[in-house]
């Protein structure tokens, strides 16, 4: 029988769209993914739990040695704890309507595991029905709590005006949290290689093979393209360390930062996946095995799985079928439409509101992001209304509370954040004296009013729904594909969208997401083209020509891949490739207008 139950899981949303998301669906057999950047709304999520639950708590304060780590531990600890309890509850549950096992078995999609529910439903013997109850009973497993940390988020910390050992740097510790925890899950390593932080790693012995060659916590690598996954790979390997699972998300169909270094279209690179896979465990396994070998830990002779999923953008039972059966891959994910799931994650009301009500110009790619990444906002949030709000009263910037994204050091000795009221003024007084063009001085004024307190604000929506009265702002940072949702959902209602069971669209105009991300790229290859004409740009000419060239060949291999697809699907894909490919062909770069 499947180990897993379900074969999409929840990705890490924000900070804390998804901080509690275990608590709500690991019963279930759904996996999902939390954050791990913010410890401060992680130490108050496990205080409202313990209280909600009658768990005794032991606060750890900020000034606590080795706080962060200890504070994620805790709170792991305990979401360890209470799933493990509901779990049981639903093992001990009756086979009647409206009952936690039922829901369990319900949810799940065609499988083996669901052909046994089906056969206990359908048979008249009382000692088979009994039996095949006991069996599936044995069968309910938890969805995994896995974790996610953005390695760019890796800042150091300093006391008393002197930088801390590197361990305490706040992906570091982040990353000792979850390996000290108990929970037997896989740990999302997302936007690029961190040298420190991948070897790091190693020192703890739940990342590394035992006795049997298993390993009590693995390694998910977020990927955007196969020559990542390679890199990556190799690295850890050479390390002693598996990655257990390449996730790849498209670089812009997505939620939150926008990876946009390259043209990296879904489709050709879930090809190389296919074509690759294999050559890529063996060659991975082959510096694995050395590796152990030197380290004088025991291996298997066999390399281990290696899963392949995908996220980002994915909107429709077809397309979920698809990915998987044509592309061989072991899962997907859905994110952004859970966002209007209650039951799944936590969305303030207010916001759930706004977003149910959401204009097409309201999700927009911002250079709101202190990492200077293009990231998806909200423009209606009480964030954004917050940092227009301070410029209109000439105190533009963040207090900066929280400090996760303190990177800057054009200004201080201590890295500062860009969203930051400290760096703003600063860097609005030095435009002021430096920059006599006034256009000039209007656009750089703006790009640095931008930025926003997202490390704070990502926190805001679950800080109002554990603490009512708060004054917390919420940003919210869904990805375009919220348009096509446009009400409050169930988890049922979703869920069976997801396996075709039914269909939520209100909108039934929405593109295939392989269309969906080809446009999001053309329409950024066209605003990288206007920064470069008016010289804003830092990219080189060859860049555009490479983007370009790289949108053309996708319509070229969409095109052929439509012979996979269904007569009623493929007329309508045609002919929306059609439409891009006039356009991308249509687009003048600068030397050729």
């Amino acid at each position: 029988m499947q180990t897993h139950p379900h074969s999409f899981h929840i990705p890490v949303m924000g900070t804390g769209f998804t901080l509690d998301t275990p608590l709500r669906v690991a019963r279930y057999g759904i996996s999902s993914v939390i954050s791990l950047v913010d410890d401060v709304i992680i130490e108050r999520s496990r205080k409202y739990y313990c209280r909600k639950n009658d768990v005794p708590y032991e606060p750890i304060a900020a000034g606590h040695p080795d706080a962060r780590a200890k504070r994620i531990t805790a709170y792991l600890n305990l979401l360890d704890e209470l799933v493990k309890q509901d779990i049981e509850v639903v093992k001990q549950s009756p086979f009647e309507n409206g009952s936690e096992i039922t829901r369990y078995f319900e949810l799940i999609p065609p499988s083996p595991l669901k052909d046994l529910y089906e056969q206990m439903l359908a048979t008249d013997d009382p000692k088979r029905k009994k039996s095949l109850e006991t069996e599936l009973r044995g069968h309910v497993v938890p969805g995994s709590i896995d974790v996610n940390i953005m390695t760019k988020l890796d800042v150091d910390r300093y006391e008393n005006g002197s930088k801390l050992p590197a361990e305490f740097a706040d992906g570091m510790a982040a990353l000792r949290g979850f390996a000290l925890s108990r929970l037997n899950s896989s740990i999302v390593l997302s936007a690029g290689i961190n040298q420190r932080l991948y070897t790091y790693a190693r020192q703890f012995d739940d990342f590394l093979p035992g006795d049997q060659g298993a390993t009590q916590k693995h390694i998910i690598l977020k990927v955007s393209d196969f020559r990542s996954a390679q890199i990556q790979g190799k690295f850890l390997a050479k390390r002693g360390l598996w990655v257990s699972e390449f996730r790849i998300e498209s670089g812009l169909n997505c939620g939150g930062h926008a990876f946009t270094a390259e043209c990296n279209l879904l489709g050709p690179v879930l090809e190389a996946f296919k074509s690759n896979r294999e050559s890529l465990r063996q060659s991975l396994f082959k510096i694995y095995q050395k590796a152990l070998s030197a380290m004088d830990r025991p291996f298997r002779f066999e390399p281990p799985e290696i899963r392949v999923t995908v996220q980002g953008g994915i909107g429709t039972a077809h397309e979920n079928r698809f990915l998987l059966q044509y592309y061989c891959i072991d899962g997907t994910g859905w994110g952004t439409p859970f966002m209007l799931v209650p039951e799944v994650t936590s969305m303030d009301p207010a916001h759930l509101e706004k977003l149910c009500k959401a204009a097409p110009g309201d999700i927009y790619l911002s250079n709101s992001s202190p990492l200077g990444v293009p990231f998806w906002n909200l423009r209606t949030s009480a964030s954004e209304e917050k940092r227009k709000g301070r410029i209109e009263k000439g105190k533009p910037g963040s207090p900066c509370a929280k400090g996760f994204l303190s990177l800057n050091k054009d200004f201080t000795k201590h890295p500062i954040c860009v969203a930051s009221r400290d760096y703003i003024s600063r860097k609005l007084e030095k435009i002021s004296r430096e920059v006599s063009a006034v256009a000039e001085s209007i656009r750089m004024r703006n790009e640095v009013l931008e930025k926003s307190c997202i490390c704070h604000d990502l926190g805001g929506s679950i800080t109002l729904n554990q603490n009512g009265g708060s004054k917390a702002t919420p940003a919210i940072c869904c990805g375009p594909n919220i348009r096509y949702f446009h009400r409050i959902f169930s988890m049922e209602e979703m869920v069976n969208h997801i396996y075709g069971r039914l269909s939520v669209f209100i909108n039934n105009e929405r593109p295939h997401m392989f269309v969906e991300e080809m446009r999001l790229n053309l329409e950024y290859l066209h605003e990288e083209i206007r920064r470069f004409s008016q010289k804003f740009s830092d990219r080189p000419f060859s860049f555009l020509v490479s983007f370009k060239t790289s949108l053309l060949e996708g319509v070229d291999y969409y095109q052929e891949l439509t012979k996979q697809f269904v007569e009623e699907q493929r007329e309508r894909f045609l002919s929306d490739l059609k439409q891009l490919k006039m356009e991308i062909e249509d687009t003048c770069l600068p030397a050729e207008c």
